[in-house]
């Protein structure tokens, strides 16, 4: 714990800087850009039936969207008011009206003809629902029948074959540790959640490095920083609010560097709508871009490191903070030993950037005396992706960027409350208050009162591959109870997916919407419980966010979905019938025992017992982790890890290292058909002009990438990506992946692959030739 608080909010210079404008054109007229006075405008019209419910939804929760953190209109980092165009986007999930009965028990084949944005728009789910085996339309339950139903499902298998999984979609603390003690509860420990396949290598690693699991800095260390580095990551599309705190930095004068393999337009310049001059005439917010390539990271910070120990034989202490790694780093002479031994040749085919641009990034951060590191998926969905992190905590430590004002090392959150899902132990390898331990489970069974399976639990991965084994298998998992998510859309290979959910006996979603995976068949059948949205539950809830602010989003008088109950609530009742005898172990009766609860089994969140009003917050740990150089570790100091560079083979010609990014969506919710920033339609492959000239493909043209996993069709898209690397929306590009690569010890699929790409009629007449063969054998 920290013994620095944050300061609270500070306020944003009024005086414009035409320095920093995008455009001198008002509102960036002419430019592809998003259209946010517009888009505000829509919302108030697709609201317009609830708009003042839905204005004390914005002026008085906590926002759940992204983790940034906004409460009400306000945060803790900059003063005035912050709205976005990803929370406007999601704020019709909590307000629009119940399904009409004559959708929500249409032919499901009628169902299944909608996308998940159309199902979204059909509205909240009214109340419990079945489908058995056989049937072609979702029944009417009452809440006893269904969760007696699922309860005794329960008990008719072993607690292995059971398992939880919950999404970040806007989920309160509350409900991530009721679901995390009802799992061990049933005496399983197949629990996970959304963070598995963003952010768990970026706790993985930072709790091997410095002994942490989250953020070591605030937001408010943006502003003011010399240097400010996203890795990997477009927080100005996935998380706008962020554009105001880099504003801010850019008025302090903090350079801004971005490290990605596509030159991110959102990230060049961006029209930040809640600071006048901005919404005026744009924001230059990159001062430089690092055109790395996909899994190029590695080399590329074994590349600055290398020259950090360069410039050190020249002029000793010229790069490395000597007495910072001296008092509180070990692993030193390992390091070094590691970054001297890679040649300079291999590094730069790795990362795709020359030794002298390399050098110009170690050069720029051996000059600067402070510097936050953020990072998302770029880094983290990737088979080596701990490793990665452990490089960033690697320049941070070499540095002396750690544990003081402006430093830090800060994995961006996209999703609102995902940082703590971890936290309240709603996955496998944790438990509330610390890890999954003989220390920490003997601790947590004398407060809960019940034993805990000692057996490991599985990641969601292994979780769906276990849903297909026979059926007379002992580990076959034959009931899921989701909380949110839609795997067919999140998850590598939506062919798998498909099968391992249709395999299971019983598939329960407890959740607010349809969605695709809510309309698959299942062996016996398909439970759906409604579920209340945050701002819906009684005695309110809290969120985590980025930053590690513990924030109270109050219960807001407004419409109700009649039978939707809190998520905590429909666990606690859920267990309560599985085993009525030990019931009065469950505890969990109101929001407010529930946190008082959380404050004695994670010590680390004593004070959100006392948080009951709107706006109130308090930030975990303090304004910075390892403050002053002091790692919560066994010695309090963190490790300098050496990291092997991860095999890159040379293309050959059509053969391209494919990743994906985020356009017009929140996650996987999808708002539109074209990208607000580059134009791209959802099955656009961005690719290099220079790449696409040696294939002949022409921008527009309908092309075919493909490999041993599957075939994604598509439109090419000319985009400023670095040569050899190709860009497909999420999750669209999700067939190109394949199911069971996980990365280790985090277990997060990989979403990076190599695949070829073809002109459409090159790919179609190559297979009808194929085909023409074959039938010309079979005939003789």
């Amino acid at each position: 714990m920290g013994k620095t608080k944050h300061p609270g909010p500070q306020k944003l210079t009024a005086k414009p800087d035409p320095k920093l404008w995008v455009s001198a054109v008002p509102f960036g007229l002419g430019k592809l850009k998003p259209k946010h006075i517009r888009d505000t405008l829509k919302t108030l019209w697709r609201n317009r039936d609830n708009l003042p419910y839905a204005t004390r939804i914005l002026t008085q929760g906590v926002c759940d969207g992204c983790a940034l953190g906004v409460s009400g209109l306000r945060d803790q980092t900059l003063s005035g008011p912050h709205i976005c165009t990803t929370r406007l986007n999601v704020l019709r999930l909590n307000t629009m009206p119940a399904m009409k009965p004559k959708r929500l028990h249409a032919d499901i084949e009628e169902l299944r003809k909608l996308s998940s944005a159309e199902l979204r728009e059909l509205g909240r789910i009214p109340y419990p629902l079945i489908r058995r085996s056989g049937e072609r339309s979702f029944s009417r339950l009452s809440w006893d029948d269904a969760l007696d139903y699922i309860a005794a499902k329960f008990r008719s298998l072993p607690p292995e074959q059971t398992a939880f999984y919950l999404t970040a979609r806007g989920i309160t603390n509350e409900s991530y540790y009721a679901a995390a003690k009802i799992a061990r509860f049933l005496g399983t420990n197949h629990i996970d959640n959304a963070s598995r396949i963003c952010h768990s290598p970026s706790k993985t690693a930072l709790k091997r490095s410095l002994g942490i699991g989250a953020s070591s800095c605030s937001y408010r260390d943006w502003i003011g920083t010399d240097v400010l580095v996203f890795w990997g990551s477009v927080a100005a599309n996935n998380q706008p609010v962020s554009t105001k705190y880099m504003y801010a930095a850019k008025r302090k004068g903090t350079k801004i560097i971005v490290i990605n393999p596509y030159r991110e337009p959102a990230m060049d310049g961006y029209w930040i709508p809640s600071i006048a001059e901005s919404a005026l005439f744009g924001t230059k917010l990159a001062d430089d871009f690092y055109q790395v390539n996909i899994g190029g990271d590695i080399a590329l910070m074994h590349g600055v490191m290398k020259t950090w120990f360069e410039m050190e034989k020249d002029v000793p202490g010229s790069a490395i903070d000597h007495a910072f790694v001296r008092d509180h780093a070990n692993g030193f002479e390992e390091l070094r030993e590691k970054v001297e031994s890679q040649l300079w040749g291999e590094l730069e085919i790795s990362s795709g950037l020359s030794r002298v641009r390399i050098g110009e990034l170690a050069k720029l951060l051996a000059a600067s005396k402070s510097a936050v590191f953020v990072w998302s998926m770029g880094l983290t969905q990737h088979r080596h992706a701990t490793d990665n992190i452990s490089q960033v905590a690697n320049l941070a430590l070499l540095r002396g960027f750690i544990g003081r004002e402006h430093c830090g090392v800060m994995p961006i959150r996209g999703h609102s409350g995902v940082q703590s899902a971890g936290e309240m132990g709603a996955e496998p390898f944790s438990l509330p208050g610390g890890d999954f331990d003989e220390l920490n489970l003997s601790r947590l069974e004398q407060l809960w009162g019940f034993p805990i399976p000692r057996s490991q639990g599985d990641i969601v991965g292994v979780s769906l591959e276990k849903a297909r084994l026979p059926v007379n298998h002992p580990s076959k998992l034959n009931l899921y109870y989701l909380s949110g998510g839609n795997f067919l859309e999140t998850m590598p290979d939506p062919a798998f997916i498909r099968e391992a959910l249709e395999s299971l006996e019983v598939r329960v979603h407890q959740d607010i919407i349809f969605n695709t995976s809510t309309l698959l068949d299942a062996k016996e059948a398909v439970v759906v419980l409604p579920a209340m949205t945050r701002y819906e539950q009684p005695g309110g809830g809290t969120s985590t966010s980025t930053e590690r602010m513990v924030y109270f989003s109050p219960e807001i008088e407004g419409p109700r979905i009649e039978e939707a109950r809190a998520e905590w609530s429909i666990y606690a009742d859920l267990a309560a019938r599985v085993k009525p005898q030990l019931q009065h172990l469950i505890g969990l009766n109101d929001a407010r025992a529930i946190r008082e609860e959380i404050a004695r089994a994670a010590p680390e969140y004593d004070g959100i017992q006392r948080l009951k009003s709107k706006g109130e917050v308090f930030q975990r740990g303090g304004a910075w982790l390892c403050e002053d150089g002091v790692c919560p570790t066994p010695d309090g100091r963190g490790r300098l890890i050496p990291v092997d560079l991860p095999r890159r083979g040379l293309n050959a010609q059509g053969n391209f290292n494919v990743t994906t990014r985020r356009g017009k969506q929140f996650n996987s919710m999808i708002y539109g058909g074209k990208d607000a920033y580059n134009g791209g339609i959802r099955t656009a492959v961005l690719l290099n002009p220079k790449d696409a000239k040696v294939l002949a493909v022409s921008d527009g043209d309908p092309v075919v990438l493909h490999n041993a996993h599957g075939i994604l069709h598509g439109q090419a898209h000319y985009a400023d990506i670095a040569s050899g690397n190709l860009a497909v929306n999420f999750p669209e590009g999700n067939v190109l992946f394949p199911m069971g690569v996980y990365e280790s010890p985090a277990g997060i699929p990989e979403y990076n692959v190599a695949a070829t790409l073809e002109k459409t009629e090159h790919y179609v007449g190559r297979l009808d030739k194929r085909y023409s063969k074959k039938r010309n054998v079979e005939e003789a």
